[in-house]
């Protein structure tokens, strides 16, 4: 006869940390100076990518990345990444130098990320939506030298490559074509087919000393000026990430009274269906990165479709999935969802947007054995900063979590006073994951970061369990599907058009998307100009998920406060009057 499972909790948050964070346990923590900022880190965290790189030989011969009817082993990926890292390095690239990465979810998106951090130069992967002037933007915001696209991206930049001063050599995969131009080559002549990287030399590790606090990685995310800035990660940041994310997961079975399983080799591995891109946080971070010590099997998608993904999760035993809610529920809501064997999922994860409580319950009913969970990060802090799992996410659907051990998180009033709990205030959080600042933004830097603190600009409470609650947004932003929408961004574009006067954008409630952009326009006296005609004017100033999805007119100036600043939320009541 077994004892009966003790009620839940078994254990506090605080008795949780501490039994976690003991000396001599794997998540020991230590106080250290990280540039300039004092904060407490894992003792046990492997300094640099480098470590993590090689972790990745102990599951050599296991499939790292499948796309399709492409299987690429660790040990295959490995021989492309450091014969990459090499051709880098002949071609004059050093540590600190810039290399953008322009593709879809590819294996040589990997290949070409990971040899960058080995050499010491910094990943900048630049969003594979943006059009042709957004992608120079980025190029030469970042100063990159080296740019590694996919053969639709480089199309789309062809015409912009002479406005990257700082640009030395292009090299393009996957090219149907002969490209003739002296600073491109293919990515095939370095490393060869993925397919086929498994019969590379066996490569070696560049001499580069790398440490904790080097720069590791220029992500963009969009500003409330319009433009986006670059969040500059180390090693450190993205490496305590993944502390963060599996101390979670041990708390989990702390929770619950159980002690946790020590890693088992011999079990079938782990295999996560990844439907976001390689290009955000969650994608790089909190999945590709992580895996070179888990050593779970990446099945990617050109781009979702929830029938493939069920096609997928079927035939690779997929054992995890998520990203953000939408794909959850698009899976969740196929009509054809039952006709599919989806018994290998264990877990269901997203972060990214706003989440219905109702998801916890249908995830539970559609996958009996499977862990839900979601968290709440931004690029400003590597991914995930707090995570609720498991039976504390069934208890507090409504909550993103917890911070790990070695972050702090408190709510502030508009004065930076630090607030009691459930109190609704800014949120503010520290650790090793936030990262350093913006690329060649100091005043934006100055701004958003203090005292190793960064400003969210998202609203919240915090219980007294230290739950963390999101209440609204506080910058002039929306998600859709987890793509960051920032409303000046649009309203710009909107206003470059010779007809607008007046113009705001706010979110549409959507069901799996969170989310979509709305425009409320006020044109010019005496001049015309349809909704198809502007979101056509928009789309070619902006990547699609952007473009407003319904223009209404406004037959007069839009409504403004006193201090001139358009009331949005009554114009949100306009579409909901229409729906």
């Amino acid at each position: 006869m077994t004892a009966p499972k003790p009620s839940f909790p078994a254990l506090s948050i605080a008795d949780c940390t501490a039994f976690m964070t003991a000396k001599g346990q794997m998540f020991e923590m230590e106080e250290k100076s990280v540039l300039g900022v004092t904060m407490r880190t894992w003792k046990a965290a492997p300094p640099t990518l480098r470590e993590l790189f090689e972790a990745g030989q102990l599951h050599a011969s296991k499939d790292y990345i499948v796309l399709d009817d492409e299987r690429v082993t660790y040990d295959a990926h490995r021989r492309a990444a450091l014969a990459f890292a090499k051709r880098l390095m002949d071609e004059g690239v050093r540590k600190g130098d810039r290399v953008a990465i322009v593709m879809r979810n590819l294996p040589e998106w990997s290949a070409a990320f990971w040899a960058t951090a080995l050499i010491g130069a910094i990943a900048t992967p630049l969003n594979a939506w943006w059009t042709g002037p957004e992608l120079e933007y980025g190029m030469t915001d970042s100063g990159a030298s080296i740019l590694v696209a996919d053969a639709e991206r480089f199309e789309r930049m062809r015409e912009h490559l002479d406005a990257c001063k700082d640009l030395r050599k292009v090299f393009v995969c996957r090219a149907t074509t002969e490209i003739s131009d002296p600073r491109v080559a293919t990515l095939e002549s370095v490393i060869g087919a993925p397919r086929n990287w498994g019969s590379l030399p066996a490569g070696t590790l560049p001499q580069v000393a790398l440490d904790p606090d080097n720069d590791l990685t220029i992500f963009y995310t969009s500003g409330t000026t319009g433009k986006p800035k670059g969040a500059v990660g180390t090693h450190r940041n993205l490496i305590s990430n993944i502390f963060n994310s599996i101390s979670a997961q041990v708390r989990g079975f702390l929770r619950r009274g159980e002690i946790p399983p020590a890693p088992d080799p011999t079990l079938p591995q782990k295999v996560v269906l990844l439907s976001v891109p390689f290009f955000h946080a969650t994608g790089c971070f909190a999945v590709m990165v992580p895996s070179m010590i888990t050593g779970h099997r990446l099945v990617l998608q050109r781009r979702f479709d929830a029938e493939k993904a069920l096609e997928l999760i079927e035939r690779e035993r997929v054992t995890n999935f998520g990203g953000v809610p939408t794909i959850a529920w698009q899976i969740l809501e196929h009509p054809r969802f039952k006709e599919f064997d989806t018994s290998s999922v264990e877990g269901v994860s997203y972060g990214g947007a706003p989440s219905a409580p109702e998801l916890v319950k249908r995830i539970k009913e559609a996958f009996p054995k499977a862990q839900p969970g979601q968290g709440w990060g931004m690029t400003e802090t590597s991914a995930t900063a707090v995570s609720n799992t498991a039976e504390d996410y069934e208890r507090k659907p409504t909550s993103c979590g917890v911070p790990a051990a070695v972050m702090d998180a408190k709510i502030v009033d508009g004065a930076g006073k630090t607030q009691p709990p459930n109190t609704v205030g800014e949120l503010m959080v520290k650790g090793p994951i936030v990262v350093r600042g913006y690329w060649n933004k100091p005043q934006a830097t100055a701004e958003t970061f203090v005292d190793g603190w960064v400003k969210t600009g998202d609203l919240a409470r915090i219980d007294e369990e230290g739950f963390v609650y999101i209440v609204d947004r506080a910058k002039d932003m929306l998600i859709r599907g987890g793509e960051n929408i920032y409303c000046v961004e649009v309203e710009n574009a909107l206003y470059d058009h010779k007809a607008v006067m007046d113009a705001a954008v706010v979110g549409i409630p959507h069901k799996t998307l969170g989310e979509e952009p709305g425009a409320v326009v006020h044109l010019k006296p005496g001049m015309k100009a349809s909704e198809e005609e502007l979101r056509h004017h928009v789309a070619q100033k902006l990547a699609a998920f952007k473009v407003p999805v319904k223009i209404v007119f406004w037959p007069e100036t839009l409504p403004r406060n006193a201090n001139g600043k358009i009331m949005k939320k009554d114009l949100k009541d306009v579409f909901a009057s229409r729906a």
